[in-house]
């Protein structure tokens, strides 16, 4: 037990130590806090009637139908990260193991923003489908990532 008026143990160690134990606690009162969180809903609502009617594929053609004109690349991008909370939590659950929820769920949400970006590029396009999507993430810096959602826009004869 610490006792301020002891000589052996120096101030500067006893403001370390209780300042290690509130790090610790404040960790996990996050983790505690963040498990009984409500999940939202990583879904990204398309934005026009048009986008929802965009095809995706990740093969080069569309079964039984013909392709009548490549429109080219279409992209979306987007850079996610989660806040210093969720951070330390999944620090947490990378120690004593599980899955790291937080980072799921970020990747989940970053993806459903750069596919519906790349949609919405597509359908100003006027593109009926988009062939050959491919998904490519960088990590950026600490706990941010960017992810890029690629494919070639194309019309279809009707």
């Amino acid at each position: 037990m610490l006792i301020a008026d002891d000589p052996a143990v120096p101030w500067w160690l006893q403001i370390a130590v209780f300042g290690l134990l509130g790090g610790i606690l404040l960790v996990l009162l996050t983790v505690a806090l963040e498990q009984r969180k409500e999940r939202r809903p990583a879904e990204v609502p398309l934005t026009n009637d048009s986008e929802a009617r965009v095809l995706l594929l990740n093969s080069d053609a569309v079964p039984g139908r013909e392709m009548h004109e490549i429109l080219g690349l279409v992209q979306g991008h987007t850079v996610f990260a989660i806040w210093l909370g969720k951070d330390l939590s999944a620090i947490i659950r990378l120690i004593l193991g599980g899955e790291l929820t937080e980072y799921t769920e970020m990747m989940g949400r970053a993806r459903t923003v750069a596919t519906n970006r790349m949609i919405a590029e597509a359908a100003k396009l006027g593109a009926d489908a988009i062939i050959n999507v491919r998904y490519m993430t960088t990590s950026v810096v600490g706990s941010a990532a960017e992810l890029l959602a690629y494919g070639t826009a194309i019309k279809l004869k009707e």
